[in-house]
C-alpha cells in the first residue's frame, strides 16, 4: 500500500487562486469552485438567478454579502471565460 505514494511526491493541500478583486477560487471553499471573496455564493448561482430573469435587486436582496460590484465582475469573467482571455490554466506534473 505504501509504494502508491512513492509516485506523488509532492501533494497540494490547500490552494487559492485570485480570479480578480472580487472573486476567487479556493480549495477550502465551495470545493475550489469561484466564489465571491469572503463569502461561500459561488459565481454560477448568480449567473443562473441573472439567466432565470431576477433582477439585480432580487439577488442583492437575497444575498446581502454581495454588491452590484460583485455581479458586474460575474458578468466580466463570464465574459472572459467564453471569449477565452486570461483564462488561468494550472498544470501539475506527476513524476514516476
Amino acid at each position: 500500500m505504501d509504494d502508491i505514494f512513492k509516485y506523488y511526491p509532492i501533494m497540494i493541500d490547500f490552494m487559492r487562486i485570485k480570479i480578480n478583486k472580487y472573486i476567487v477560487a479556493d480549495s477550502e471553499i465551495c470545493g475550489g469552485t469561484p466564489t465571491f471573496n469572503g463569502t461561500r455564493v459561488m459565481v454560477w448561482q448568480v449567473l443562473e438567478m441573472l439567466r432565470g430573469g431576477m433582477s439585480i435587486d432580487e439577488i442583492l436582496e437575497d444575498h446581502p454579502t454581495i454588491t452590484g460590484e460583485h455581479i458586474r465582475a460575474a458578468l466580466q469573467y463570464a465574459a472572459d471565460l467564453t471569449r477565452g482571455r486570461d483564462n488561468v490554466t494550472i498544470s501539475v506534473p506527476l513524476t514516476a
